[in-house]
């Protein structure tokens, strides 16, 4: 088995990654992110993901626009993948296909996508598209990555779907590897699982507990088998590494006590368009209390909180249950990222050497 792959979130909107009045020292500005991003990839990070929001939520009333800083970002790196996040039903396929194609020749062939099906209302209505119901909103970003692909690969691209219409539609340059632009995409319900087996690379969970954790990937892989194909497996997790395991503590309580809790309720409100909606309410924060919200992808759920040691623990035991990929948050982004690849991500390489020198699979 392959080493577990290490992704950041980007912070390119305002406010940090928790809904709380704490100091955070993360910035979401250019200048920043092109600090983080080359800090990330010269301390063992693979990937960089960065969200995608055009109205303020959870606090974030300045946003960068994922593309186009992916695409900044990618100018000023060599190695680490740059993963653009983006809603259908704000962008046509055609013209982002072009965009992610734009970013994978200015970087060398190291941009990929999140397909993110939305759960704010508000960033629809307000731009004058319409709200869609939970399981037709997945359905629409299901013919958004078909359209993808088909420019991707196809000479000329023809799609007729409830959605999207293309004829006979050129796209040059193509992606650079010869596989494509890896995509990726989110959720948790029935709807989110079935679209990953039948055309999604990877499936981001929010942040679990081993049973809910395994659960879904079992799910996915069981969907994925019967199309024929294999997806992999990202998990959200908020990282709070500190010298002894009452610090961390110490440190998430800090969080949730100085939350912003009306920013926190505004955006429980918001997310009920989201798991909750859902026929069989397995969807993404259907579960999720306050606690869990704090951090708006139930970070702190996963686990990251303790010593170097025993989060290095922790993404081993991830790793056994299938996941493929860890995607962390901080809380100041100016000195934990640096710390957490240059402390963390070495100690997990040893202990996947010792296990595959035991025998065991890493």
């Amino acid at each position: 088995m392959s080493n577990v792959k290490f992704a950041y979130w980007v912070p390119n909107v305002s406010g940090g990654l928790v809904v709380s009045k704490i100091p955070q020292q993360t910035d979401w500005t250019f200048e920043a992110n092109k600090r983080y991003v080359q800090t990330a990839e010269n301390v063992g990070f693979e990937y960089a993901l960065l969200q995608t929001r055009f109205i303020a939520s959870y606090g974030a009333d300045k946003q960068l626009e994922a593309a186009a800083l992916g695409a900044a970002l990618a100018s000023v790196t060599e190695k680490i993948n740059l993963i653009s996040a983006v809603h259908p039903g704000l962008w046509h396929p055609a013209v982002y296909a072009k965009i992610l194609s734009t970013i994978d020749q200015v970087s060398g062939g190291r941009a990929a996508v999140n397909v993110v099906s939305g759960w704010f209302k508000g960033e629809f209505t307000s731009f004058g598209e319409p709200w869609l119901e939970h399981d037709e909103r997945y359905r629409r970003s299901e013919e958004f990555i078909e359209v993808l692909r088909q420019l991707w690969t196809e000479e000329k691209a023809n799609y007729r779907g409830d959605f999207y219409q293309i004829s006979d539609a050129p796209h040059k340059p193509k992606p650079i590897k010869e596989n494509g632009i890896p995509v990726f995409q989110g959720g948790n319900s029935k709807a989110a699982r079935k679209m990953a087996a039948r055309v999604s690379d990877w499936y981001f969970m929010n942040g679990n507990t081993n049973e809910g954790i395994r659960e879904q990937i079992e799910d996915v892989k069981r969907f994925a088998r019967e199309e024929g194909r294999e997806v992999k497996f990202a998990l959200n997790g908020f990282a709070i590494v500190r010298d002894t395991e009452q610090e961390a503590i110490d440190q998430l309580e800090k969080i949730i006590t100085d939350a912003n809790d009306d920013a926190v309720e505004g955006f429980r409100e918001a997310v009920q368009q989201a798991g909750a909606s859902t026929k069989d309410g397995e969807g993404m924060w259907a579960n999720s209390s306050f606690k869990d919200l704090v951090q708006y992808n139930d970070g702190f759920k996963t686990g990251l909180i303790g010593t170097k040691e025993q989060v290095a623990d922790r993404i081993i035991e991830l790793k056994e249950l299938g996941v493929d990929l860890v995607l962390t948050g901080f809380l100041n982004y100016e000195t934990e990222l640096e710390a957490f690849g240059r402390e963390v991500i070495p100690l997990v390489r040893e202990k996947e050497q010792e296990r595959q020198k035991k025998g065991v699979a890493a």
